[in-house]
């Protein structure tokens, strides 16, 4: 990683302290399993965070393994946009596996179960074998074809792997109980047929193994000494265990559960987000309303602060919903140091100074005031700017603290000026305000003069126009998981595309992605030509405020 980032004791580093005192594993190998079926989102930073840093903070091997047993939904750009997000969080990959890799090695080992009385054919469908698997209150039964022989057993899966059946006509399940007060441990399903092809192995296989299947025996096969999962697996660990223990496979890695991240104002569900995007309420997985690491990065987001925020919210199986509000705040505190300043208007409305001439000057300003390494811009001041709409008012309140007829107000790091005059047309707008500037008040604070506040300015002449994305949160409500229809809680305010003006100092700097809108908010560079000056889009990262919610 880019930085060194420390996490918080939790008890699974308790138990991989305990595990290395007693001297039960030589090294510490952890891995991250993703089924490469959709993009990388902000749940899976959780455990990816808990991985990689145990594997570093203990000298061991973190690895990425492509859980890729359901070709169906599966696809090689799914598999390169993993590789790259990862790459992104500045996290290094010791191995890249494949469960497909293993294909041989489990069906021999699904041969061995048969062999040892513990799997057998089924040719129930889909539907009856749910039936059969009974419910919490009522045991399952057992299906007709539980008791057949082994010959008969091992003939049939040779006849599945060479295609002789069709697609959920049969299928291979483990032998353990109907009666189980668990459910998954009541004859599970360990192979089923899918005639698509596969994006490693093209078509040399028909039959494929399940995740409770595959999962534990890729954990052995690669001497996983802890395989960390989120708690909607806690159940599958008997299975896990007693599919190990039956094959008499001798590395046992040990299974242990943590709570998922949940996160206010969105939708940690590949599922879910599939179908926000089939139904084109968002423009693919990297639309920055949605909390994929591809939607991150092109709003603006920094791969360390999404780790501070993972660090921070710890590791406990106590399931919990994150305020949105944290992890902004990690967004805006490193924007804050790392983002350059500029001033911009989104909503213009011209200045005209009555007492300055033609003349153009030149005002010397910081680039950061917070990070004064990235040293400083010059902005032309001339006698017709823009200032925003919001920071002028007709007839104000008391506390309205910005420009107001005969008052004076301070245009930041620059003058100060007093409004004498409005302009409006025939349909009552305000066109244009006059006003008179203090020659003598250049970044100098006169006592003797009374300010309202301070406002944001550009110089009209030499603004940049620029095409602004304004994102919100995509849900109206908090806790959109708890909500069946989706679409009809969606913020139609979401997605607002503005034009506004910018100083050149953006246009002539060294172009950085993130830039502080000075009084506004935090936006990101999405596209930029220098054959097209007046092409430039901006995505806004976040305000500069916490919202209120």
């Amino acid at each position: 990683m880019k930085k060194e980032i420390l996490f918080k004791n939790n008890f699974i580093i308790n138990i991989i302290k305990k595990d290395l005192f007693n001297k039960k594993y030589k090294i510490i190998k952890t891995r991250f399993p993703p089924e490469p079926n959709g993009y990388l989102h902000i749940g899976h930073v959780k455990s990816l965070y808990l991985n990689f840093n145990i594997a570093k903070k203990y000298n061991g091997i973190f690895n990425l393994r492509f859980d890729d047993t359901n070709p169906i939904y599966e696809n090689i750009k799914y598999i390169k946009s993993i590789i790259k997000d990862i790459k992104w969080l500045g996290i290094n990959i010791n191995n890249i596996y494949y469960t497909s890799s293993y294909f041989n090695k489990f069906y021999n080992y699904a041969i061995k179960l048969i062999k040892k009385k513990l799997a057998y054919i089924d040719e129930l469908s889909k539907k009856k074998i749910k039936k059969y698997k009974g419910t919490l209150i009522n045991f399952g039964k057992n299906s007709p074809y539980r008791n057949r022989s082994i010959k008969k057993n091992l003939n049939l899966l040779k006849k599945m792997k060479m295609g002789y059946f069709s697609e959920g006509s049969i299928c291979l399940r483990a032998k353990i109980n109907m009666s189980s007060s668990n459910i998954i441990m009541r004859d599970p399903i360990l192979y089923r047929i899918k005639y698509i092809k596969h994006h490693q192995t093209i078509k040399k296989w028909c039959i494929y193994p399940t995740y409770d299947f595959s999962h534990c025996i890729s954990d052995s096969l690669e001497k996983i000494s802890h395989s960390l999962c989120t708690l909607e697996f806690i159940e599958n660990r008997i299975l896990y265990n007693w599919i190990l223990k039956k094959l008499n496979i001798i590395f046992i890695p040990k299974q242990y559960e943590f709570s998922k991240l949940n996160l206010t104002f969105s939708i940690l569900s590949k599922k879910k987000l599939k179908f926000l995007i089939n139904k084109k309420i968002v423009n693919g997985w990297d639309d920055p309303r949605i909390p994929t690491l591809s939607a991150y990065r092109k709003r603006g987001y920094n791969p360390n602060s999404i780790f501070s925020f993972c660090k921070n919210i710890g590791i406990s199986k106590k399931e919990n919903t994150i305020n949105i509000n944290m992890l902004e705040s990690y967004i805006r505190n490193n924007l804050n140091i790392n983002a350059l300043r500029v001033m911009g208007v989104l909503n213009p409305l011209t200045i005209i100074i009555k007492n300055m001439g033609k003349q153009i000057e030149m005002i010397l300003m910081l680039r950061n005031p917070k990070n004064l390494k990235m040293g400083f811009r010059i902005l032309p001041f001339s006698n017709k700017i823009y200032i925003d709409k919001y920071d002028f008012r007709e007839k104000p309140n008391k506390k309205y603290k910005r420009l107001i007829l005969n008052k004076k107000i301070r245009l930041r790091n620059s003058y100060i000026i007093k409004a004498k005059k409005i302009i409006k047309n025939i349909c009552g707008i305000i066109k244009k305000i006059y006003c008179y500037y203090y020659i003598n008040t250049l970044n100098k604070n006169q006592i003797n003069y009374k300010i309202n506040n301070v406002i944001h300015w550009v110089s009209k002449k030499h603004s940049i126009l620029i095409t602004i994305n304004l994102y919100d949160y995509l849900f109206k409500v908090s806790n959109p998981i708890k909500y069946k229809n989706l679409i009809s809680i969606i913020n139609p305010f979401s997605f607002i595309i503005i034009n506004g003006y910018v100083e050149p100092s953006l246009f002539y700097s060294k172009i950085k992605n993130s830039y502080q809108f000075e009084r506004i908010g935090y936006f990101n560079l999405n596209n930029y030509n220098y054959n097209y000056k007046n092409n430039i889009i901006f995505n806004r990262i976040i305000n500069l405020k916490k919202k209120k919610l």
